[in-house]
Formats: structure tokens, sequence, C-alpha cells
């Protein structure tokens, strides 16, 4: 059995449910690159296409005078699990916690393509970042760096609205 598969075994999360809301299983980035420090201290890391592109964003949108602050970029499927686990403690449901996070092995953070954006004045990973003038940069401006906000207001997939998390799209080709 997988690793992720035993992951998803511990959490009780079935295929049948995965299917259902049509979540995408995504590898783990095997080559990453730093990006500098999170809004936690610790050093980010992104695949390196997305590195570039996230830099020139950050940079571009600075030059607008606009902040863009990393608050998550990778994740490995092991660190998926410890944010559920630590949200279940909390005495959470699965329900509730896979509204907020992704199963281990279905979260774009694995990839080293997805970011987590935040803004000085505005707690991290808030629907209010929505109400910022980052948030207009990145609706107006992020498209020409390869980035899309992956999950808007109803999306497919069931998860919570999430203006801070942007995705860097591979060029199709």
């Amino acid at each position: 059995m997988s690793e992720v598969a035993a992951l998803l075994r511990e959490l009780g999360v079935t295929p049948a449910q995965l299917r259902r809301r049509g979540l995408k299983r995504y590898p783990e980035a095997r080559l990453l690159t730093p990006v500098g420090l999170g809004t936690d201290g610790r050093d980010k890391l992104l695949q390196p296409t997305a590195a570039r592109a996230w830099l020139a964003m950050r940079d571009a949108a600075a030059g607008d005078g606009v902040t863009l602050l990393l608050i998550s970029a990778f994740r490995s499927a092991d660190y998926q699990m410890r944010l559920l686990r630590d949200k279940l403690g909390r005495g959470m449901t699965l329900d509730e916690v896979l509204r907020i996070n992704a199963p281990p092995g279905y979260s774009e953070h694995h990839t080293g393509r997805a970011v987590d954006i935040g803004v000085a004045g505005v707690g991290a990973l808030e629907p209010a970042f929505d109400t910022t003038p980052a948030f207009a940069w990145l609706r107006d401006r992020a498209s020409r760096h390869g980035f899309a906000m992956s999950y808007p207001k109803g999306n497919a997939q069931g998860y919570l609205y999430e203006p801070w998390h942007w995705c860097w799209q591979r060029p199709r080709g």
C-alpha cells in the first residue's frame, strides 16, 4: 500500500469520497528551490519554474506598490497529514477539516506550484484577503505570471473559498 493510501485509510477517506468531490491526486515535487522566508520565518520552497514565476510576480507587485507575503508553498503529504491531525485533535470533524484542507496526496501544495499569499493587517488565510489591494492586484495581473486562483466561491471540489491560494499553471505545449 502506498504511503498516501495508508494516510487516507488512517483518516477514513475512501476513494468514493475523493471521486465524488472530483479531487485530483498530485505527485510531490522532487526538485525544489528556496524562494525566501514565509510569514512563519521558515524557508519556503517551490518547483524551479514556479519559483521564478512567483519571484517575478512578487517583484512586479512590489513595483506597483503592493506587498505580497508568502504564507505557504510546498508541502509534503506527511506535512499535510500533520495539518489534518492537528485540526482533528482540536475537535473538528473530518468533514469540516476536508472543507479547509485537502487530504494528503490531493493538495496542490504537493506539486511545489501553489502559494498561499497574505498581506500585513489581514489575518493569514482569511477570506477578508479578497478586500485588499493585493487581491485586486492578483485578480488583475496574476495570470500574466502564470498563476490562477484555485478555489473561488462555490468551487466544484467543495473547499471553502480561498482567495489567498494561487497555483502556477504549466504552460500548455
